[in-house]
């Protein structure tokens, strides 16, 4: 997300490198992080990342397990435990029974879509990918050398999205290999009810395509819910690849701990590619995962609650403001918000920094359907929530 910092790179050492990896592009969130991430009177909320730290618990566990020599090799698909504690969580939240040997423990999410774009493309072959979007599901597509073709969610009067089917089949063609669903949705919020996968799923298997679904939000909906999963309706020999995370559940971020679930028959192949990419996590990190599963329901509940509350207090207190339009998300921990006129989403996002003390991310870092929105991150506490309406109203109040 760093954007660059150190002086360019000769133009002819940048010409030798790979085509792909020149086209990867400079993330603005780095861009407006990189001006006030060392000022410490910014409310930062450019970061999809909470405050609170990690729990005790899980440091503890990976500090028992440092102790007790937990500290090499271990398989390229992580621990036997900590794959079985996996179809644990997912029997007792979602009511299906994975098996050990569909998991595999990658280096946090963004390591398991990496190696799902390694496993599903060919050079040439696209993905639908609604947007706007996290911007590295696009550069981890490019970099896999496939061609990330973007479905604009639409954007209703209240503010919030949606994403009818009959969009995302308009885009497919013949070179179509992936449809990619991240639900709960960063940046949107959008949320996909069970039926409308289950419509999907039966359009992905009449074309033969592969369902990537990033399910890192699931548990952040707001209403005693948690959203659904396609493992509910898919069976183990369907194209589907789910992804997730450690980071957001129990506040590991920096532990750089996630996971994918593939069909059934593929252990071989991610074992491999496994091997082949971080050979594996840290073994002392996997016993803490084990921990977070095992005993961090509660704390998901808690992070939960306290994102429900500066929810409300960002979206009421905003909404009040004249040209503004929020709505409540369904899921994920932000808002995506129009702040009026007709100044591009990078200047705003600066503005608010220089003038508010505020870091937003802007809304064309997820694409350019997001010109026009800035996204805040709302995981953090009530107090903190209060004062970024405050900043916020103090300079965007003016226009009144």
């Amino acid at each position: 997300m760093a954007a660059s910092l150190a002086p360019a790179a000769p133009a002819d050492l940048v010409d030798a490198l790979s085509a792909r990896i020149q086209g990867i592009g400079t993330s603005q969130i780095g861009l407006v992080a990189d001006r006030g991430r060392d000022d410490p009177e910014v409310v930062k909320l450019w970061i999809g990342e909470g405050d609170l730290p990690t729990p005790p618990f899980i440091v503890e566990a990976a500090h028992r397990a440092m102790l007790a020599g937990h500290t090499r090799y271990t398989t390229s698909l992580g621990l036997p435990a900590l794959r079985a504690a996996l179809g644990a969580y997912h029997a007792r939240h979602w009511g299906v029974e994975i098996p050990p040997d569909r998991f595999a423990v990658t280096a946090g999410g963004m390591n398991a879509i990496m190696q799902a774009a390694q496993v599903l493309l060919e050079p040439g072959d696209e993905i639908i990918i609604p947007s706007p979007a996290w911007p590295n599901l696009r550069e981890a597509v490019r970099i896999a050398g496939g061609v990330p073709v973007t479905v604009p969610y639409r954007r209703l009067p209240d503010g919030r999205f949606a994403l009818p089917l009959a969009d995302i089949e308009a885009a497919l063609t013949p070179r179509t290999r992936v449809i990619m669903i991240n639900s709960p949705s960063n940046p949107t919020g959008w949320t996909m009810p069970l039926a409308e996968m289950t419509a999907l799923r039966d359009l992905a298997r009449d074309r033969g395509l592969w369902i990537l679904s990033d399910e890192v939000y699931a548990h952040f909906t707001y209403g005693n819910r948690i959203a659904p999963s396609f493992l509910q309706i898919c069976t183990e020999d369907d194209r589907l690849i789910v992804t997730n995370t450690f980071s957001k559940n129990w506040a590991m971020t920096g532990w750089r701990a996630g996971w994918v679930i593939y069909p059934r028959g593929l252990a071989p192949t991610f074992a491999k590619l496994g091997q082949y990419s971080t050979t594996s996590i840290s073994t002392f990190v996997q016993h803490a995962c084990i921990a977070a599963l095992e005993e961090g329901d509660g704390f998901i509940r808690t992070m939960v609650d306290r994102c429900a509350e500066a929810r409300s207090i960002l979206v009421d207190g905003l909404s009040r403001l004249p040209g503004v339009t929020v709505a409540p998300p369904d899921g994920a921990f932000y808002l995506m918000a129009r702040m009026g006129g007709d100044e591009p989403s990078l200047d705003l996002a600066l503005r608010l920094l220089r003038e508010a003390k505020v870091g937003v991310a802007p809304g064309t870092a997820f694409g350019p359907e997001g010109e026009g929105l800035v996204r805040i991150c709302f995981a953090i506490s009530p107090a903190l929530a209060r004062e970024a309406v405050a900043r916020l109203s103090s300079v965007l109040g003016r226009a009144g």
